[in-house]
C-alpha cells in the first residue's frame, strides 16, 4: 500500500467501514492524514451512501436499519433488523476511557454528557474528533442540554439551561447561555424566567438544527396544587434567533409522570410516543408530524397504537422509552429497562410493535444486563458527517 500512489491508496481505504477508519488512522500518520482529508471524505461518503442504497434495496424484506446505541455508558454502532428481530453491534465507537450517560444527536455531531462530575463532550465519531467544552463557571444538577445550529449560518451550538428550585441552596436556580463551537466561547443570557417546566428525565430532540421538549406548565404557587393534571405542549429552542418559541400543541393531554418521549423521522418530522402511567390505560401510542418548525406543528393520524396489557403486561418507563419508527413497514422499536427471568435482575430490552393496530407483531431482543440503573438505553439513527470541529489553539483535546 505504501507504494501506490496517493489516489489509489484514497480509493482502496474508501471502500471501508465507517467503524474500520479508527484502525485505520491509528495505523499510520500518512493514513491519518488522508482519511481526514476533503478528497477521502467526499469519495467515502459517496460510497457509503451507494452502498446503503445497494444494500437497502437488497435487504428491504428484513428491515435492516444501522443506528447508534448508548447501552451502559458505551456508545456502539449497531444493525437492527426488524422483521427477524436481532440487535448486532458492528463497532464500539466510544470515546476511548470515557463513561458516558447521555447522549443528544444533531446532524452526525453528538454532544455527550459524562457521569460523575458532568463533563460535556462534542463528537464526531465519522472523523474521530472530540472538544471538551469548559464550563463558564460551572454545570449544575438541574442542567438540560441541546445540540443545534444556526440554520442560515450553519454554525452549531450547545445550549444549557436549569430552572428549577435547588434545596441545597434554597433558592431557584434559573440561568440559559449558549456556546458556540466557532467562537469557543459561552454567552448568557439574561431574562430566562420561563413559565413552563421540562422534567430532569426529559430527553430533547434536536430536529433541523432546533430542539424540542416535551414540558409542562409550572405548578401553581398558591391554591390547590394539582401537581399531575398541569396543561402539556412542545416547547422549541431555535438556535437561529437564540430563544425559545412558543407552545405547541401535542396529539394527547398527559400527566406528569406519563411516558413522553420524542424521536425523528427522516430527520424531517417529528414522532411522539405516549404511555399513560397506572391503570386503567396501558395503551402505548405513536404520532408522526405532518409539519413541524420551531414555532408551529401539525399532526397527522394515530401511527400506531398497542395495548400493552396482554402482550408484555408492563409499562415503559418514563425514564426510558427511547425509539424510533419505521413508516414504510409501521413498525416502532422502543428501549426500556425491565426485570429478567428469574429473579430481580434488571435487563435493557428492545420491543418492537407492528401489524393490524399494533397488536398483530410483537419481538423483543435481550440488550443483556442492566448495571448502572441510572444510565437509560437510547437510540438515534446515524448518518456520518464529514463536518469539521473547530479546534481553536487554546483549546485542550483529550
Amino acid at each position: 500500500m505504501s507504494d501506490l500512489p496517493r489516489e489509489m491508496e484514497e480509493e482502496v481505504l474508501s471502500k471501508l467501514p465507517v467503524t474500520s477508519l479508527g484502525e485505520v488512522r491509528s495505523t499510520c500518520k500518512k493514513w491519518n492524514s488522508i482519511t481526514k482529508g476533503h478528497s477521502f471524505l467526499k469519495r467515502h461518503m459517496g460510497e457509503s451512501a451507494e452502498g446503503a442504497s445497494k444494500k437497502k434495496q437488497k435487504q428491504r424484506k428484513g428491515i435492516e436499519i444501522k443506528v447508534v446505541m448508548l447501552l451502559e455508558k458505551r456508545v456502539s454502532l449497531m444493525s437492527v433488523n426488524l422483521l427477524y428481530p436481532s440487535i448486532e453491534p458492528i463497532g464500539n465507537i466510544n470515546a476511548d476511557g470515557v463513561d458516558i450517560s447521555k447522549i443528544i444527536h444533531c446532524d452526525g455531531l453528538f454532544l455527550c454528557v459524562t457521569t460523575g462530575d458532568e463533563r460535556l463532550l462534542v463528537w464526531n465519531p465519522y472523523l474521530g474528533q472530540r472538544k471538551w467544552i469548559e464550563p463558564r463557571n460551572s454545570y449544575h444538577r438541574f442542567d438540560r442540554y441541546a445540540l443545534g445550529y444556526d440554520k442560515k449560518k450553519k454554525q452549531h451550538k450547545v445550549l444549557r439551561f436549569a430552572n428549577g428550585y435547588d434545596t441545597r441552596v434554597k433558592h431557584r436556580v434559573s440561568e440559559l447561555e449558549i456556546y458556540s463551537l466557532d467562537s469557543d466561547s459561552w454567552k448568557l443570557v439574561d431574562d430566562f424566567s420561563p413559565d413552563w417546566r421540562v422534567e430532569l428525565y426529559q430527553r430533547g430532540l434536536s430536529l433541523k438544527g432546533n430542539t424540542y421538549w416535551y414540558a409542562h406548565d409550572k405548578s401553581p404557587t398558591s391554591g390547590p396544587l394539582k401537581t399531575f393534571d398541569l396543561a402539556d405542549f412542545l416547547i422549541c429552542f431555535d438556535f437561529k434567533t437564540e430563544r425559545f418559541g412558543p407552545r405547541l400543541p401535542l396529539p394527547f393531554h398527559g400527566f406528569v409522570g406519563d411516558t413522553a418521549t420524542l424521536s425523528s423521522v427522516r430527520e424531517e418530522q417529528l414522532a411522539v410516543l405516549f404511555l399513560k402511567f397506572g391503570t386503567p390505560a396501558h395503551t402505548l401510542k405513536i404520532w408522526i408530524s405532518s409539519k413541524i418548525e420551531h414555532n408551529a406543528v401539525s399532526w397527522g393520524s394515530l401511527f400506531l397504537a398497542v395495548d400493552m396489557r396482554p402482550l408484555i403486561g408492563v409499562r415503559v418507563y418514563n425514564h426510558a422509552g427511547s425509539f424510533f419508527v419505521d413508516e414504510e413497514e409501521k413498525l416502532a422499536l422502543v428501549l426500556h429497562k425491565d426485570k429478567g427471568q428469574p429473579g430481580p435482575t434488571v435487563r435493557n430490552t428492545a420491543y418492537i410493535f407492528g401489524g393490524n393496530g399494533g397488536n398483530g407483531y410483537l419481538k423483543q431482543v435481550d440488550l443483556g444486563q442492566c448495571r448502572d440503573m441510572y444510565c437509560y438505553p437510547l437510540v438515534y439513527s446515524y448518518v456520518p458527517s464529514s463536518l469539521q470541529i473547530e479546534q481553536p489553539e487554546h483549546t485542550l483535546i483529550y
